[in-house]
């Protein structure tokens, strides 16, 4: 038995007429292929074939599809607001909210360049040595089988003949070449246009190309490192000196997308890129120093444009030169770009006015500290039971808000960075108004929860009434809810703050239950009853606003209890305000004006104590004062993918260009003596038959019949 080679088949053979014995049966062998190497040839077949390419590529354009139409590296809470939370986990999952550098879009990408790198070596050799070759020993008689072809007699010799035809040839551009026979006959081979298989080859190489760039310029290189290099991303807050080495990529990093935020006067030679939950440090080849930030607006507000005044310092020759970095005029250093891409707060200095909203006091108490920073609220200042951590997130110093469409919503940083581009510009709308600055901070308990909240420093005017507006949320994915705090003469919170303290002093309340029954009440027996239910009432609403003045009546019952609790609330509210101007030396207001002021405020502040139990804090801090400190943020680069991505177009220019714009064209002619001249046949073909193949196969007839003359 035969262990590496397997028996075929056996070839037999019947004896012949004249009695022989057939020849020894010939045996034929194939080599056993292994099952593996079998699996690598398929498997190596579907790489390189078309099929699989285009199929590549059509996951490509999709996916390309789905990154144009959805807006890429946007806050997770904006996809779960258009999306839903299930469909946002769901998509999730397939990272389409930055899909260009997703794993399955790169290893898309990845088996597409392999792809198209096997198709090339397979076939760039075949279609260079197809172009090179004159295919002169194509035999004279095979030419009758093209459908264009011409034959004819000259009176000529044949050597004459293929002077003539050989000058006409390379007259029209072809490049020929000759055969000559034993028989006296001659094989004119002649192509011109042959750079066209470059088209092919070119277009070729520039998707392989392309793709290279792209995932040269993409996250791979980072993730490489992380996946092959043994870099790990930081996830816990630390000062950039603390960071290991395991959390900061080489300063040679051949490419990457990073973030870097410079305050003014402070200056920095690293940057931050975001590798899935944590963050990487990459140092930067030069210093850079922010020395102003200028920012225009327009009438709106909106900013109009904005710049950095940055000084850049290399360590190595310790140059310095300065630069302005602005939208769309980067920085380009030592192989980094440096664009402006926005701008934030750098830690501005805040004096904040805290107020407290649970008992009698009405006391306020002075925070100071910077945006970024926490603080705590001492046991003296705040009247919760526990203590409070202060973040101070944001100052806005302005805000334009549409007032008509109801209470503002703080917009995100970007739709401020957005307005460079002009959209602001077109805003005429006559609601839009600058409400002045702002804080957002957040209040965290000892159990580690945290509301956020954002104060206007001024008061707005709403509904012909002067409020501060207090707005708080749960969670980021929700909207702002705003309690209005009416604003008294001086502008100040203080009036309405020293009515609420007022409101939890049992004797100021009994006092101005009695004097709106002292005017409301006809007889002794009503002035009890008024006095009992409007200390009640009041006392329940601040507690727990409208709800606790309806939740135990009838559905039916209800419009009919808040319609005469209301008004009763409003002018004990009133009482207990001329009582406090009293005991201030103030003058009694006059209520006897429906619209006057006096009633407006205590509309607003009625509208407050309903909201104040909903409200999820026991102080409330106001911008007293603020030192503004800038910041430029920045996106940092090093792309040299976006060059090789620029070769690739020039190689789809040549390969596009080649391919429509060069047309391949071939041309026989077999010249034979015949008589006392010589006989002639010519043939042409091409990879396109098209009109224009047809109009010069016409020309080439009328030349040839011109010869035989």
């Amino acid at each position: 038995m035969l262990r590496d080679r397997t028996l075929c088949a056996f070839r037999t053979q019947s004896r012949d007429v004249s009695g022989e014995p057939p020849p020894p049966p010939k045996l034929a062998f194939v080599k056993k292929v292994s099952p593996v190497r079998r699996f690598a040839a398929d498997f190596l077949e579907l790489l390189g074939s078309m099929r699989f390419a285009i199929s590549l590529l059509m996951f490509i354009c999709v996916a390309s599809l789905i990154g144009t139409v959805l807006a890429q590296n946007q806050p997770a809470n904006t996809y779960i607001d258009q999306f839903g939370p299930y469909w946002f986990e769901f998509f999730d999952h397939f990272s389409i909210w930055s899909i260009y550098n997703s794993g399955w879009f790169m290893v898309i990408m990845t088996f597409l360049v392999v792809s198209t790198t096997l198709c090339v070596i397979r076939n760039a050799p075949k279609m260079i040595r197809e172009m090179r070759t004159f295919k002169e020993h194509v035999r004279g008689g095979s030419l009758k089988a093209f459908p264009h072809r011409v034959e004819l007699e000259s009176a000529g010799a044949p050597e004459h003949s293929r002077e003539q035809v050989q000058g006409w040839l390379q007259s029209q551009g072809y490049a020929v070449r000759v055969r000559q026979d034993d028989d006296g006959s001659m094989m004119l081979a002649a192509k011109k246009g042959s750079a066209n298989r470059l088209g092919y080859i070119f277009a070729h190489l520039a998707i392989v190309v392309i793709c290279v760039g792209g995932l040269l310029d993409s996250e791979l290189p980072v993730r490489l490192q992380v996946w092959l290099g043994g870099k790990q991303p930081i996830t816990e807050n630390m000062l950039i000196s603390q960071v290991p080495e395991t959390g900061r990529l080489g300063l040679g990093n051949p490419s990457f997308r990073a973030n870097m935020l410079v305050p003014e006067g402070a200056r920095t030679a690293t940057a931050v890129i975001n590798s899935g939950e944590g963050v990487l440090i990459q140092p930067l080849p030069f210093a850079l120093e922010l020395k102003r930030f200028l920012v225009e607006y327009y009438s709106t507000g909106m900013p109009s444009s904005f710049k950095s005044e940055v000084e850049v310092t290399d360590p190595v020759t310790g140059h310095t030169f300065e630069r302005t970095i602005e939208v769309n005029e980067p920085l380009r250093y030592k192989g980094v770009t440096v664009y402006q891409s926005g701008f934030d707060d750098g830690g501005s200095i805040l004096s904040l006015q805290g107020y407290p909203l649970v008992g009698p006091g009405a006391k306020p108490f002075e925070l100071n500290g910077k945006v970024g920073e926490s603080m705590g609220i001492t046991a003296q200042q705040s009247p919760s039971d526990h203590p409070l951590t202060v973040q101070l997130t944001e100052l806005r110093p302005i805000n334009v808000e549409n007032l008509s469409e109801g209470d503002p919503q703080p917009k995100a940083m970007i739709e401020h960075v957005a307005a460079v581009t002009g959209s602001a510009a077109n805003k005429k709308d006559q609601h839009l108004k600058n409400v002045g600055p702002s804080v957002n901070y957040r209040l965290i308990d000892d159990q580690g929860q945290s509301r956020e909240f954002v104060n206007y420093m001024l008061p707005v005017e709403l509904d012909g009434t002067l409020v501060f507006l207090a707005g708080m949320r749960f969670s980021p994915a929700e909207p702002f809810r705003y309690v209005r705090f009416p604003a008294d003469e001086n502008g100040s919170l203080k009036e309405f703050m020293n009515l609420r303290a007022a409101t939890q002093n049992e004797a100021l309340v009994t006092q101005a239950a009695e004097r709106f029954a002292e005017r409301n009440s006809s007889s002794p027996e009503q002035k009890e009853l008024m006095l009992s239910a409007s200390k009640t009432a009041l006392q329940t609403f601040v507690r727990a606003g409208f709800d606790g003045l309806i939740s135990r009546v009838p559905e039916a019952e209800r419009e009919r209890i808040l319609g005469f609790a209301i008004p009763m609330i409003q002018f004990t509210l009133s009482e207990l305000r001329d009582l406090i101007r009293q005991q201030q030396g103030l003058p009694e207001l006059d209520y006897s004006q429906e619209n006057s002021d006096a009633n407006r405020w205590i509309q607003s502040a009625v509208l407050a104590f309903a909201n104040l139990p909903d409200y999820p804090a026991p102080v409330i801090l106001t911008l007293s004062s603020f030192e503004q400190v800038q910041a430029s943020v920045f996106q940092v680069a090093r792309s040299p993918g976006m060059y090789i991505v620029y070769l690739g177009c020039l190689f789809l220019i040549i390969g596009v260009f080649s391919m429509f714009y060069i047309r391949d064209r071939r041309v026989w002619v077999w010249i034979r003596p015949h008589n006392q001249g010589s006989r002639l046949m010519a043939a042409m073909t091409s990879q396109r038959r098209n009109l224009d193949f047809n109009l010069e196969f016409d020309r080439l007839k009328t030349a040839f019949n011109r010869l035989s003359v």
